[in-house]
C-alpha cells in the first residue's frame, strides 16, 4: 500500500506479493508434483516419493514458522511502543491499568489517534475488547504503513 492513499480499517492489512501468491503458488505446486510423482512413479522407490511428499510438507511450515517469528517480534515492539505512548498519554492514576491491556488490546490500539487512546484503551478493559473491536471504534485513524 503507498503512503499517498489514506490507510483505514477496510485498507489496512497488507499483502506482500511474492509471499503470499508467488511462494504460496510454488509450495502447493511442488506440494502436487510430489504427490503426483509419487502415485505415478512407484516403480521408481518405494521410498523417495513419500520422501518428497514429507519435504514438501517440511517446506511449508518451514515457511509459515520463518513468516510468524519476525511477525511476533514486531507485536512485542508494538504492545512497547503502545504502553510507552498510553504511560506519556494518559493521567499519571491510571498508569497501572496499562499493564492490564493485552497484547491483542495494545496492538489494536495502535491504530487510535492520540486524542482518542486513552478512552479506548479504558473500553478496552472495562468492556474486555478484542482487537477488531478496537479498531472498530476507532474515530481518527493513525496509519501504520511499517507493519511487516
Amino acid at each position: 500500500m503507498s503512503k499517498s492513499s489514506e490507510q483505514n480499517l477496510k485498507n489496512h492489512g497488507r499483502l506482500d506479493p511474492p509471499f503470499h501468491f508467488v511462494l504460496f503458488f510454488f509450495l502447493v505446486a511442488n506440494l502436487v508434483f510430489s504427490i503426483f510423482h509419487m502415485i505415478h512413479h512407484r516403480v521408481d522407490a518405494y521410498f523417495a516419493g513419500p520422501w518428497y511428499v514429507v519435504l514438501s510438507l517440511v517446506a511449508f511450515l518451514l515457511v509459515f514458522k520463518v513468516r510468524s517469528y519476525p511477525l511476533k517480534v514486531q507485536d512485542r515492539v508494538i504492545r512497547l511502543e503502545e504502553r510507552i505512548r498510553l504511560q506519556a498519554l494518559a493521567p499519571t492514576a491510571w498508569h497501572s491499568q496499562i499493564y492490564r491491556l493485552s497484547e491483542d488490546q495494545l496492538i489494536g490500539l495502535r491504530f487510535a489517534a492520540d486524542d482518542e487512546v486513552v478512552e479506548l484503551a479504558k473500553q478496552a478493559l472495562e468492556q474486555n475488547l478484542d482487537r477488531k473491536q478496537i479498531k472498530e471504534r476507532i474515530k481518527s485513524w493513525r496509519a501504520d504503513y511499517l507493519r511487516v
